[in-house]
């Protein structure tokens, strides 16, 4: 008997198209989806290490004093009275309603380690003694004003001519750097009680009251090599700054 089914296109068709393997599938969309973390995460870390280097730059610009209206010229004052000249300048700044043009009178310190009775200790000291730094406007009536204030003896440059400070200049003695940016001062540095070569007398034990000139000075130890002349003879001994006085 002939068999007379017959078979329905459709159903051959389908029996045509490739198997799908689920298993392939679902990888393939793994890995889709983990491309996918991994640009995002890739954009991410490009905008927070954007973010960084703007607070990086904001965090590291300072304004610079030199920007500041106005120029930075150098006055000569009679040394050991730069506080009481600054304080008469400001007051004929002000008599004269002149704060329009004369901005800003500064004494520049600097921070120093100085070594006293045997103990290490950081001081504030002038960096240019008998000098002033005024920010101002010059013109005639404000060169007066300033040449013309007690203790005043002069500004600096050539002739008459006051010679405002560079950028490089300002910056260097106002010591501008950057915020949270702990830098040693380039003008911090330890200043002695004692030098090589100087006599002086030792106070307490076995050679008090004897006199001799220093060879050596220990600073990080506090202490001297000191060459006392015994029976004759100079003899070096090592003592600690509070056993020596300056004669």
């Amino acid at each position: 008997m002939t068999d007379t089914t017959q078979t329905d296109p459709g159903d051959q068709n389908l029996a045509d198209e490739p198997v799908v393997d689920a298993a392939a599938a679902e990888a393939d969309a793994g890995e889709a989806a983990a491309a996918a973390e991994g640009d995002q995460a890739a954009e991410d870390l490009e905008l927070d290490l954007d973010e960084e280097e703007d607070e990086e730059e904001e965090r590291e610009y300072i304004p610079s004093p030199y920007d500041r209206p106005g120029r930075w010229y150098v006055v000569h004052t009679y040394s050991g009275y730069e506080n009481k000249v600054t304080s008469n300048l400001k007051n004929v700044v002000a008599s004269r309603g002149m704060e329009d043009r004369v901005f800003e009178v500064v004494i520049p310190m600097e921070d120093v380690v100085e070594f006293k009775n045997g103990k290490k200790v950081t001081v504030q000291k002038k960096v240019f003694p008998g000098y002033l730094l005024v920010r101002c406007d010059l013109d005639d009536d404000s060169w007066g004003a300033i040449r013309n204030t007690p203790g005043v003896t002069g500004f600096v440059g050539p002739g008459t001519k006051p010679t405002p400070l560079s950028r490089r200049e300002v910056e260097s003695i106002l010591q501008v750097k950057p915020e949270g940016v702990e830098t040693p001062s380039k003008r911090s540095r330890p200043r002695l009680e004692y030098e090589v070569d100087e006599t002086v007398r030792v106070k307490e034990g076995p050679f008090a009251d004897f006199s001799g000139q220093i060879a050596e000075i220990n600073e990080d130890q506090l202490k001297l090599k000191v060459l006392v002349n015994i029976f004759g003879r100079e003899t070096p001994v090592e003592l600690e700054f509070s056993q020596v006085a300056k004669l």
